[in-house]
């Protein structure tokens, strides 16, 4: 990137799915946006479920035609109680077809999807990719300035930090964060497998954690595909890592019941210390957080991904009016109704997945009662499985421009909104 190039409206820190996918709407609405973040292109075994709204919001971009091909529908939902709890709760299948989709969302590999991006970032109008890290940020009254590991120096009107839970904007801009941790480490990878799993997303809920097994779609001379996604303790962990793959491969079938029958693992393993994630606020003078900058938790339901979308198609919406409106988008005064409009969806998600998650590794009566009763009621309560559905993948409440089909007529960019400028 040329020297010159150092003032934009929006600098988005962190090059992740998160941050590339903001950067890209933001460029879209009509900012001058630059990207700064390190490309992570390694496998890692990790996918990405993306539902209904994330689809959305990708359609509206023009982008779901690329990513399409990568990735495999999830039809179905099922989850299965493998915790040997005396209160064994009933095995429970979510049909997208009950709440009239063709399937929740798509299963995506997460290298693949930063792929795509970063290859579309780099060539979107009005929006530059600068790879790195911050190193510094410092936040003035009319603007924020940022210096990289390589010296580099951007300004803009406002710092969207996208940049994860150890996020230097945050720090920067004082927003408090309370973070905890989990007894469980997630082991992930790719899988070959026996038998089709016909759109299946499937769930093993056992003691240490769900083991989940998300479609994924063929490849090669490999018809039939699944990531895997297993919560366990670090010791636990740390024996399965230096398994040969035969031997890890027939561990994850036992743990599935070969419910796909013969398994081969399929790809690299990664492994990821589960923890969460609260902030203090999700905006101030000059800053607004999204993705992981603003929460974390564990890998239960798939809502990482997708509410971070929602963080960017909201705060979008936003910026876009302000700017039509001939507001400043990086006062506290605009980002205010980002903070407000986000907080209950992002609490809602990371204390249901806690609540979840916790009740699942003790073994008190009480609780096994109350989470068989709760799967019971699911299945047997037509009404409330559809809401519950509903609200997994599309929640209730107002949806951003970005996430309401179809594609809502867009604000006209000021004619200099597409360049960066010296």
């Amino acid at each position: 990137m040329s020297s010159s190039l150092s003032r934009a409206d929006i600098i988005v820190a962190g090059a992740g799915a998160a941050g590339l996918s903001a950067a890209i709407a933001l460029a879209d609405a009509g900012f001058a946006t630059l990207c700064i973040g390190r490309l992570d292109l390694e496998a890692h075994g990790r996918t990405v479920a993306l539902f209904e709204g994330s689809l959305r919001f990708y359609r509206a971009l023009g982008l779901w035609p690329r990513l399409e091909p990568l990735a495999c529908p999830i039809a179905a939902i099922s989850m299965i109680d493998d915790t040997g709890s005396a209160f064994k709760a009933r095995t429970v299948t979510f049909s997208a077809s009950e709440i009239g989709l063709p399937a929740f969302g798509a299963n995506i590999e997460n290298n693949k999807l930063v792929e795509t991006l970063a290859a579309i970032a780099r060539t979107k109008p009005g929006l530059t990719l600068h790879e790195g890290f911050l190193s510094d940020v410092s936040f003035e009254k009319d603007r924020v300035r940022v210096t990289t590991e390589d010296g580099a120096c951007f300004e803009a009107k406002l710092l969207v930090a996208a940049d994860g839970r150890r996020s230097l904007g945050r720090r920067k801009a004082g927003i408090g964060a309370r973070a905890w941790t989990y007894p469980q480490v997630a082991l992930t990878t790719f899988l070959a497998h026996e038998h089709p799993h016909h759109q299946i997303s499937t769930e093993f809920h056992t003691r240490s954690g769900p083991c989940t097994l998300v479609p994924l779609p063929e490849k090669d001379d490999t018809p039939y595909r699944s990531s895997l996604v297993w919560l366990m303790s670090e010791s636990e962990a740390k024996r399965r890592r230096a398994l040969d793959g035969e031997a890890l491969a027939a561990e994850i079938e036992h743990q599935t019941h070969s419910h796909l029958g013969a398994l081969r693992v399929d790809g690299q393993l990664g492994h990821f210390p589960m923890a969460g994630l609260r902030v203090s606020r999700l905006a101030g003078h000059r800053i607004a957080l999204i993705g992981e900058a603003a929460h974390v938790f564990p890998p239960l339901a798939a809502q990482g991904l997708n509410l971070s979308l929602r963080d960017t198609a909201n705060l979008a919406e936003i910026l876009e009016d302000a700017q039509h409106l001939g507001h400043d988008i990086g006062t506290a005064a605009t980002l205010a109704s980002y903070s407000s409009e986000r907080r209950s969806d992002i609490s809602v998600r990371t204390l249901g997945i806690d609540v979840l998650n916790r009740s699942l590794l003790t073994d008190l009566i009480p609780v096994d009662f109350l989470r068989s009763a709760g799967l019971l009621a699911f299945s047997m309560i037509g009404p409330l499985r559809r809401a519950i559905m509903r609200e997994g993948v599309l929640p209730n409440g107002h949806l951003p421009r970005l996430m309401q089909p179809p594609r809502p007529t867009r604000f006209t960019a000021p004619k200099h909104a597409g360049r960066l400028s010296s």
